[in-house]
């Protein structure tokens, strides 16, 4: 896209030259060339629409429909979302995901979900310093549900450790939405029993 951009400036540049315009119009008209293309950059998403347009996480979206969550997290937020891919589920045990998605179990689910939602926007960066600020005891996270979550550096990675001992690697971060952002992670975190 850049390339294209340039090339088409270097040839505005040299048809405008052609016709005698000076080398301050030619500029007014680059200028108004780059700005109309940053307009064309779309905003992101709400943190659901945003994880409907990613193939790794449907599990999940099926699962916040499930639990009766599509209008809280489209909801204004601001929210940080750790969100476990399709792959993170299959970590869970045979028949757990098609127990919890069951209608009657929505409430259990829900609570499920919401333990991976902390309020408020939390860049990696962000985390990181705290973390370091921290050291060894790292950092207590209360998610949307009420339960907490210990952020810890370890090997350079932030692991989520749950409240039965559970960890989950963030393997991604910072994927903007418009009411939050999204850290990936690796496994599906638990709250207390």
């Amino acid at each position: 896209m850049k390339k294209t951009i340039i090339a088409i400036m270097a040839s505005s540049t040299l048809a405008l030259g052609a016709c005698g315009e000076t080398a301050d119009d030619t500029m007014v008209e680059n200028e108004t060339a780059v700005d109309d293309t940053s307009m064309m950059e779309e905003e992101p998403g709400t943190i659901v629409s945003v994880a409907q347009d990613n193939e790794d996480f449907s599990t999940l979206v099926t699962a916040v429909q499930a639990g009766g969550l599509v209008e809280t997290l489209n909801g204004d937020g601001p929210f940080t979302v750790f969100a476990p891919t399709n792959d993170a589920f299959a970590k869970l045990p045979e028949g757990t995901l098609e127990t919890l998605t069951a209608a009657e179990n929505q409430s259990q689910l829900a609570g499920i979900l919401t333990y991976h939602v902390v309020a408020g926007e939390t860049m990696s960066s962000d985390l990181v310093t705290l973390l370091e600020q921290a050291g060894e005891e790292g950092v207590e996270l209360t998610t949307v549900s009420g339960g907490t979550l210990t952020a810890n550096l370890v090997d350079g990675n932030v692991v989520l450790t749950d409240a039965n001992g559970g960890t989950a690697t963030v393997v991604t971060t910072d994927v903007d939405a418009s009411n939050g952002v999204i850290h990936v992670i690796d496994t599906v975190l638990m709250p207390a029993s």
